[in-house]
């Protein structure tokens, strides 16, 4: 691994400086110029692709703190879908809202360098400012509708347990300092590796308040309470945006901390995820069938598929860890779908946010419902869509690794989150509406966004092998 030259920082510069263009655009914009902005993030994420492709397989390092290897291009690759798509659906709330374009943008791109950071440092602290360089852009992100009372209070409570889980992560990188006499990771593990046979309690109190920090990004239970609220509260394409782009950097920073630094002492917190796993799918969905809200249903549909991400944590074994990869992917392009469908149905003066707003949707809105069905179903692990191939093998990893009863709870909590899936199926196409909602106009950006969503989604579930054996082979590089 070449340690030199700032090559590995090359997608987030990408990515920055199409912020800071953003920015300035708006200025111009401010003086009566009509600048556009929406396409200069769509530059900035263009050249972060191409930057993945030039360094795959060239594991370079810059600093020594932020690592290019392949599992976190990877992850960097999943971060610009998720960045383009939430470009495309964006333009119909930045209409409906009348929220300020360039700031809107700006702190997307800058959200988004710093999830780009925090899945590629190689060090704790460095981890933590790119945490913290996502979690405020996101903070502002999900309260920019500043005349609204329910975005106001989302942000507030994000903004609150976010802080609070923020002071439990710098604990435990303080502690892990302590033990070890370094933040970096590989240094960690092997300090680590050396005491693994006799842990002490500063070690474990270590390991518990870094995982209570990443529990909190990941929506893991119990620290999922800031969740439906801040989902429900924010903009709906930010909503997609933090629901797939936040989860994608944390796990993939969960991974790298805990399958590689932390994995010596693996016996001590595997069975504490274990809990945590099962108490996530299983609250996620349970809670989930009593919602009428569809943001609501997919924030808990979002606590729920964040459990089953941390089945093939817990499980530690090659087709876990490669599972990990693929269902980030998966999960990303589905739930930016769904939620793109929910925004472009909302209206300024109505949210058509309830299940039953989507009665009759088959009649007057045919393409959005196949659409939506397809998110929908795949949300729920049907064939032949990619959800279906994603959970397949987070359970087939469990079950080779012993877990056979995380396995069982995960099926069982699939089969009943079945249900609140297929409820807006039956609204869509089976339920007539006496009042039926009206709906916008879909823009075309947007619908071409949904479109490629669902080939994506589709693509996933028939052919998966390519991107089965690109993520297999993206693990071995730190793993």
């Amino acid at each position: 691994m070449n340690p030199g030259g700032l090559s590995a920082i090359v997608p987030m510069a990408c990515v920055t400086a199409a912020a800071l263009a953003a920015m300035t655009a708006e200025a111009f914009r401010s003086r009566g110029e009509r600048m556009p902005i929406g396409p200069l993030g769509l530059i900035g994420f263009i050249g972060a692709a191409l930057s993945v492709a030039l360094l795959w397989n060239r594991n370079q390092a810059s600093f020594g703190m932020v690592v290019a290897d392949n599992f976190g291009l990877f992850t960097t690759g999943v971060l610009v879908v998720v960045g383009v798509l939430s470009l495309a659906i964006s333009e119909p709330t930045l209409d409906r809202e009348r929220l300020p374009r360039g700031e809107y943008y700006a702190l997307m791109l800058f959200a988004t360098a710093g999830m780009m950071l925090m899945a590629t440092a190689s060090d704790l602290l460095l981890i933590f400012l790119a945490l913290e360089i996502l979690s405020l852009a996101v903070y502002v992100l999900t309260g920019l509708r500043r005349d609204s009372p329910s975005s106001a209070e989302a942000a507030f409570k994000y903004f609150l347990l976010g802080a609070f889980s923020s002071a439990f992560f710098l604990y435990g990188i303080a502690f892990t300092y302590g033990v070890t006499g370094s933040t970096r990771l590989a240094d960690i593990g092997t300090v680590i590796a050396a005491r693994a046979m006799s842990p002490t309690l500063l070690q474990l109190a270590s390991v518990g308040l870094l995982l209570v920090g990443f529990a909190f990004k990941v929506s893991a239970v119990p620290f999922h309470m800031w969740t439906p609220d801040a989902y429900e509260g924010a903009p709906t394409s930010v909503t997609a945006f933090m629901s797939t782009g936040v989860k994608a950097a944390a796990f993939a920073a969960f991974a790298r901390v805990f399958l590689a630094a932390f994995e010596p002492l693996r016996d001590e917190w595997s069975m504490l995820v274990w809990g945590i796993a099962a108490a996530t799918m299983i609250m996620g969905t349970v809670v989930g069938v009593a919602q009428t809200s569809v943001k609501r249903m997919l924030a808990y549909s979002s606590i729920a598929h964040g459990g089953y991400l941390l089945v093939a944590i817990v499980s530690a074994n090659d087709i876990g860890k490669s599972a990990v990869l693929f269902y980030l992917l998966t999960y990303a392009v589905t739930n930016i779908g769904a939620f793109g469908v929910v925004a472009v149905l909302e209206d300024a003066e109505r949210p058509n946010d309830r299940i039953t707003d989507y009665a009759g949707l088959w009649a007057t809105h045919p393409g959005l419902a196949v659409l939506m069905t397809i998110f929908l179903l795949s949300l729920g692990g049907f064939p032949p869509f990619g959800g279906f191939i994603a959970k397949w093998y987070v359970f087939n990893a469990a079950v080779n690794a012993g877990y056979n009863w995380l396995a069982v709870i995960g099926v069982l909590t699939s089969v009943v989150s079945v249900f609140f899936y297929l409820r807006i199926v039956v609204m869509m196409y089976m339920t007539p509406s006496d009042n039926p909602a009206r709906f916008p106009a879909v823009p075309r950006m947007a619908a071409a966004a949904l479109i490629v969503s669902a080939i994506l989604v589709v693509y996933l579930g028939i052919l998966p092998t390519a991107i089965l054996n690109l993520a297999r082979a993206s693990i071995a590089t730190i793993f």
